[in-house]
């Protein structure tokens, strides 16, 4: 089994451009109200959907706080050189980086342009 979020989001071609940038992966799909954004194994990270769409009427409301209690958590292996991509793209971080003493790694935790919190994890016991 392997998951295969989908967030909804305001601007699918500029949330898939700035989560290329961050996790530095390549669009799998492209198009304005859809978008699979791809590994470079050819796996599915993360789909972004369109808000203003009546083939999907249960997607959400466009107007309720975007992710409130889910968060999207990627184990990534540059930590480094994504901390600097998230500077770079000036995101809002809201803690770290900083060492999670519990799952013994290093940890970033940001907010997307949409409002979804996003967590940048090294492996589980990196340290």
């Amino acid at each position: 089994m392997r998951a295969q979020p989908m967030i909804v989001v305001n601007d699918v071609e500029a949330s898939s451009s700035w989560y290329q940038r961050l996790l530095n992966v390549k669009s799998g799909h492209g198009g304005a109200e859809y978008e699979q954004l791809m590994n470079g194994e050819g796996t599915l990270i993360l789909q972004l959907h369109l808000w203003d769409t009546h083939e999907h009427p249960f997607l959400g409301d466009p107007d309720a706080l975007k992710g409130n209690g889910a968060l999207l958590w990627f184990e990534i292996d540059d930590f480094e050189d994504a901390v600097r991509r998230a500077t770079d793209l000036k995101a809002e971080i809201l803690e770290g980086p900083l060492v999670n003493p519990n799952a013994q790694h290093r940890e970033l935790w940001i907010r997307d342009p949409d409002g979804y919190t996003i967590v940048l994890a090294t492996k589980y016991g990196d340290l």
